[in-house]
């Protein structure tokens, strides 16, 4: 009985802790597309796996028609596009990141980090790092910095 009981209660408690989440409104759903030919964006669907977060993996053969279906300035262009909740991610844009834009329930269309910055989530090639910023975008194609890194 105490074993069903112990049970019970860690049920309750994942339930409990899933509820939460969906209160405070954090999607850990991301749909990405990325090219088959792209090793990079196929380790940042593991950074966002190993994050917890639910991926739906789609491999197209044209990423820049998504980007253009969903609003991706081509100046902040990478090589893989993602959706999270009513979001866009554009590029190797760390986990961090997303969950402070999910948090913040910013008022843009999304996030990017433009190009393929060495040390990004998916671009680790060693000791070597380079600073990079995180860029916010609107739908009227205003930018502004959303975060910053150091290397």
């Amino acid at each position: 009985m105490k074993k069903i009981l112990t049970i019970m209660m860690m049920v309750s408690l994942v339930f409990a802790g899933r509820l939460a989440l969906a209160e405070i409104g954090v999607a850990k759903d991301v749909v990405v597309y990325r090219s088959p030919s792209c090793g990079c964006c196929g380790k940042w669907v593991k950074h966002l796996k190993d994050n917890n977060f639910n991926v739906i993996d789609n491999v197209v053969h044209d990423v820049d028609s998504v980007k253009r279906k969903y609003g991706v300035p081509s100046e902040l262009a990478s090589c893989h596009t993602a959706i999270v909740g009513d979001y866009v991610i554009e590029g190797h844009v760390p986990v961090e990141d997303i969950e402070k834009l999910l948090s913040l329930k910013a008022d843009v269309l999304g996030i990017a980090v433009p190009g393929m910055p060495v040390g990004t989530p998916g671009m680790e090639m060693g000791d070597r790092k380079d600073a990079y910023k995180v860029i916010a975008f609107d739908k009227e194609g205003r930018k502004q910095v959303f975060s910053a890194h150091a290397p």
